[in-house]
């Protein structure tokens, strides 16, 4: 069977209908829809109830899923390991969202040059939907993710405990209201802190990318909510200082993969990782 076929089915499980499934594979409606027939003649069973508001899977449709998955897992995995270059013998494709890559990330692909010289890698930087998206079908081993929804196909698993807090360029360690900015950290903070008490309700300037909102405040000042982590070094040097009795809220990262993997080089990739988290 055409592994595009696979994809396609599984294009059209994760959009919920043709039209997006189309625009997500950069193809036409037309095309998904043939490749879908395709598959339903070969395997004699309609795979989807088509309607108004998009399409939903049939019995046989669930049960395919599964084969699916594992059809483009190993089609992918078997590519990744044919096309490997030379002196490498092994590959692995790891994804991380954008505002992970700094420190930690980075310093994971500086310990697999030194370390795991023997492993090619390949690296994605995308929302955290499409990672999960590309671990499902197989195109990505691992991700890294801030408080991925629960997946019924894939493993999640705590990678470090996280803190997102409060920080002020304030010589005083007191926040200004004036000088607060909103950080955008996804839904759960954003509902959090504009319930917490002492918070202003309204910010100025709102970013949605916790490295940018960072250096804009080294440059001009102010205060912010940021991964303890990543402004460690700041409140070590006095360049910044936490707002007291500010609240604090969890902002834990996680490794997300599909069971069915190489157990041994993702168990490798996994503990290099937490390493790397835990000294950033």
């Amino acid at each position: 069977m055409d592994v595009n076929l696979a994809r396609t089915f599984l294009a059209v499980v994760s959009t919920g209908s043709f039209v997006a499934a189309a625009d997500k594979l950069f193809v036409t409606q037309t095309a998904v829809g043939a490749r879908i027939k395709a598959l339903e003649d070969q395997l004699g069973r309609p795979l989807f109830v088509r309607n108004k508001s998009g399409a939903r899977l049939t019995v046989a449709g669930e049960r395919f899923l599964r084969h699916a998955t594992n059809l483009v897992q190993t089609w992918e995995t078997a590519r990744q390991q044919i096309k490997l270059p030379s002196g490498r013998a092994e590959g692995v494709s790891v994804g991380a969202e954008l505002s992970l890559w700094e420190p930690a990330m980075t310093n994971w692909l500086v310990w697999m040059h030194h370390q795991r010289p023997d492993v090619a890698v390949r690296v994605e930087v995308d929302s955290a939907l499409r990672l999960l998206d590309a671990i499902r079908d197989g195109s990505l081993d691992i991700a890294v993710l801030h408080n991925p929804p629960q997946q019924q196909d894939l493993v999640v698993e705590l990678l470090c405990e996280e803190k997102l807090v409060l920080v002020t360029t304030a010589e005083d360690g007191k926040l200004n209201p004036d000088d607060y900015f909103l950080v955008d950290w996804g839904p759960a903070f954003m509902v959090n802190v504009r319930a917490a008490a002492g918070t202003p309700a309204n910010a100025p300037l709102s970013v949605n990318f916790g490295p940018l909102a960072r250096s804009y405040m080294m440059a001009v000042g102010g205060a912010g909510y940021f991964r303890l982590g990543s402004v460690q070094a700041h409140l070590a040097e006095g360049r910044l200082r936490r707002v007291a009795d500010a609240p604090e809220f969890s902002h834990s990262v996680y490794v997300v993969y599909a069971a069915r993997r190489d157990r041994e080089l993702l168990d490798a990739i996994r503990a290099s990782l937490r390493d790397c988290f835990r000294s950033k």
